[in-house]
């Protein structure tokens, strides 16, 4: 893949995925939830997975994390077998998965408790990520007195705690109202571009994608196959008014057609 904007270059395969199957059993029988995947993505390249309802983009996400083991095919991070969590890695779920009993920062530091670092080095990081992402003095509350948009917001940063080289987002703002996640839109595409990291974001989204995207993966209803790659060549860093240009609705409608090409937009859940 090749990044499409003017003002950064992405520098050979930074994750490949080579035919990729995922099947659960059942009672009823086998579930192919990934069928033949194939995509590589660059370093610092920002990909989004957009795909109708259960088309597999959250089992994607799995598989790369190293949470789920594919029944047939390789992924490779930097050339090496992803078989375990990657340690480069960092993860935000669509739910914010914070611990209600711990503070903010406490919350911040955990991936550094789990490695058994020193969290007293580490606890200046968290306060500067907070800062960065518009919660400085929010520290010591605790996640149950935040918003749903502030604890997303925590749960990036510690995401983003220990500088990992890829950070995955499973539709980490689909339960957030719109102007919420319009600015977390816009806090995540600075944050992407200050710090050159790997994303790859499950969205259903095509507005979402197409708004942060260098490269938009759309996939097919169950069993999820990779049937077309979009390249977004629009200029960063991106305003909220871009949405409303003739450039960013052609790629809106160009994606609208992929899915309504394959009989996949009516009822699957794709939204503008």
């Amino acid at each position: 893949m090749r990044v499409a904007t003017t003002t950064r270059s992405v520098k050979g395969d930074f994750l490949s995925i080579a035919g990729l199957e995922k099947v659960y059993p059942s009672r009823e029988g086998a579930i192919v939830a990934l069928k033949d995947v194939n995509l590589s993505v660059g370093t610092a390249e920002f990909v989004s997975l957009l795909g109708p309802s259960g088309c597999g983009k959250s089992t994607l996400l799995r598989c790369v994390a190293g949470l789920e083991r594919p029944t047939a095919g390789t992924i490779f991070l930097r050339g090496n077998a992803v078989t375990a969590p990657p340690e480069e890695m960092g993860v935000v779920f669509q739910r914010d998965v914070l611990l209600d009993w711990l503070t903010v920062v406490r919350n911040i530091l955990l991936p550094a408790r789990i490695r058994r670092l020193p969290l007293d080095e580490w606890r200046p990081k968290a306060e500067r990520l907070l800062e960065i992402i518009g919660l400085n003095g929010f520290a010591n509350c605790f996640p149950w007195e935040l918003s749903g948009g502030m604890r997303q917001r925590v749960a990036i940063c510690r995401a983003l705690l220990l500088d990992p080289a890829l950070l995955l987002m499973d539709e980490p703002f689909g339960a957030l109202d719109a102007m919420t996640r319009d600015e977390l839109n816009l806090e995540l595409q600075r944050l992407w571009l200050a710090d050159a990291k790997t994303v790859l974001f499950v969205t259903h989204s095509i507005a979402e994608a197409v708004f942060l995207s260098d490269q938009i993966i759309v996939m097919s209803r169950s069993p999820g196959r990779v049937v077309d790659t979009v390249t977004v060549d629009l200029p960063r860093p991106r305003e909220l008014a871009v949405r409303e240009t003739q450039d960013f609705s052609r790629y809106v409608a160009r994606i609208r057609q992929i899915f309504e090409g394959f009989g996949m937009l009516r009822g699957s859940h794709v939204r503008d």
